[in-house]
């Protein structure tokens, strides 16, 4: 037998405050901030979602080592990639690196990066034709 994996429903980030994460996510990136009754806020976009758990607030299990800014992760985007830079330069956020070629998961993506306000690394990249 074999695990057959189908996709990414959610990750984790864990942040310094709440407030922030979310709305630089929601502003930024248009993603949607969703709480749910048992009191834990999540970002959602498209089919998936962001768990969020404040530092030293985190529910259990969690990871071994949860730090604010220790994040790495790439988002797909259909848009052309100068649209994207052209959008974050109207939003006041900084391009720290790109426009990059790098390899997706199923091909070649155009990249550019920036950091949320823990410091997390967010890749945004759209694929190639």
């Amino acid at each position: 037998m074999r695990l057959n994996l189908k996709t990414i429903d959610h990750f984790v980030l864990t942040v310094v405050s709440i407030k922030t994460t979310c709305d630089f996510y929601s502003k930024a990136l248009g993603m949607k901030v969703f709480f749910s009754r048992d009191g834990r806020v999540s970002l959602h976009f498209g089919s998936q979602k962001i768990n969020l758990y404040e530092k030293n607030s985190e529910i259990t299990p969690k990871a071994h080592s949860p730090l604010p800014g220790s994040g790495d992760f790439c988002l797909i985007v259909t848009n052309p990639i100068e649209q994207v830079v052209k959008y974050f330069q109207s939003k006041g956020i900084e391009i720290i690196y790109g426009i990059a070629t790098r390899t997706g998961a199923t091909g070649t993506i155009d990249s550019v990066y920036i950091r949320d306000p823990d410091r997390n690394l967010i890749e945004i990249s759209t694929y190639r034709d």
